[in-house]
């Protein structure tokens, strides 16, 4: 990872790149640790960071003072590793048959999801010794999780293996983007019976939603994941967060479409009035869906106009469909020497929420960021 002020010769000439913030990073992560009150904040890094890269990503965070990390498998913590050498690390799927070496040589912290992986842990504690793991209770997702009565009972059980001792208890909102939904109150409750069973062993329930639900949600330990890299945590309201990624791509061309033509596939762009139309080098291969386009691709919840780019000021709207490599975007309404071939678009960030793009496609910002393709050049920069 190289931090500078200056883009490199790579970055200047590539036809798709993505400007990554660390700073806004760091500060959003510091944000939901302020919000989270007395609670320690984890930093939630599977999926290749959200997209935007593990090794900078956690090399940022833990410098900023994140000590318990999350991600989604083995393969991930081994790799997360040497970054973070006296990190907690976490792993969402838990232990299996044949991956114990991992956890073990990389003192990774299996969280138990069911009966099944309670006996795979055990039976490798039998064989190796003792090993932290985390006990995770399904409150009312009914997704993973070992349901709340037989945590209970698993917690009352005198005769349980010595050797099982979490370190924490937790469980997963299902509902918090929604702060109205009663679910979250039934969930609370749950685990708070859940929690109360294990004394002396810390418990965490919230995500980044579930960290605006306030105190009683917040436990020992939080889970901020899409809000610190820059997305909405909860539906309805004014995302604080600072944006962290910029997609840019390069306009290849500028077309002159007379009134009456159309454009794209399926002649899905059609035109009204004479126009001048951008064709940028960017497409579903680079995790742009094909679903932003608006034009002849009906999604559930889709924004029918599709999506916009940004480009000297001005917003302009996405034409016809998202193809490959390729997008159209209308610049018409740009001064002539306002759209050039060779300028860059803004697909998303500091003028175009990524919350919005994937909105225009039927999707969420969570979609767009792990689905960023390797065709961008990255630059990391460290703003104030």
């Amino acid at each position: 990872m190289t931090l500078s002020k200056h883009p490199s010769p790579a970055f200047t000439a590539a036809s798709n790149r993505l400007t990554i913030d660390l700073g806004a990073l760091a500060d959003n992560w510091r944000r939901m640790g302020a919000l989270s009150g007395s609670a320690r904040a984890a930093a939630v890094l599977k999926a290749n960071a959200y997209g935007i890269g593990l090794k900078p990503a956690a090399e940022t965070l833990y410098a900023a003072g994140a000590r318990d990390f999350f991600v989604a498998n083995a393969e991930e913590g081994a790799a997360l590793r040497p970054i973070v050498p006296d990190g907690k690390i976490y792993i969402l799927a838990g232990l299996w048959p044949g991956n114990e070496q991992l956890f073990f040589d990389n003192n990774l912290i299996p969280i138990v999801n069911s009966s099944e992986q309670l006996d795979v842990f055990l039976s490798a504690l039998s064989q190796r010794g003792d090993h932290p793991c985390v006990l995770h209770i399904d409150t009312g997702m009914n997704r993973l999780g070992l349901g709340a009565t037989e945590a209970l009972a698993l917690a009352g059980d005198a005769a349980r293996p010595a050797g099982f001792s979490p370190v924490l208890v937790m469980s997963h909102l299902a509902c918090a983007d929604d702060p109205a939904h009663p679910l979250n109150c039934r969930q609370l409750e749950s685990f708070q019976v859940v929690a109360a069973a294990f004394k002396g062993v810390e418990s965490s329930l919230a995500n980044s939603a579930g960290v605006h639900l306030g105190t009683d949600y917040h436990f020992d330990l939080t889970r901020p994941g899409i809000a610190v890299y820059g997305g909405e945590a909860v539906n309805g309201v004014p995302n604080p967060m600072r944006p962290v990624v910029k997609a840019q791509a390069r306009i290849l061309q500028i077309r002159r479409v007379a009134t009456g033509e159309t454009a794209s596939y399926g002649a899905s762009a059609q035109f009204a009035r004479d126009s001048r139309v951008a064709i940028v080098a960017v497409g579903y291969a680079d995790g742009y869906h094909r679903s932003v386009s608006g034009g002849g691709v009906t999604l559930r919840q889709a924004t029918p106009s599709g999506a916009f780019g940004f480009l000297n000021g001005m917003k302009i709207p996405h034409l016809g469909r998202v193809t490959m490599d390729l997008c159209l975007f209308d610049v018409t309404d740009l001064p002539e020497d306002a759209a050039r071939p060779g300028d860059y678009i803004e697909l998303f960030g500091e003028n175009i929420a990524i919350d919005d793009v994937a909105r225009a496609g039927g999707t969420i910002g969570y979609e767009m960021l792990t689905s960023l393709g390797d065709r961008y050049e990255r630059a990391y920069i460290e703003s104030a």
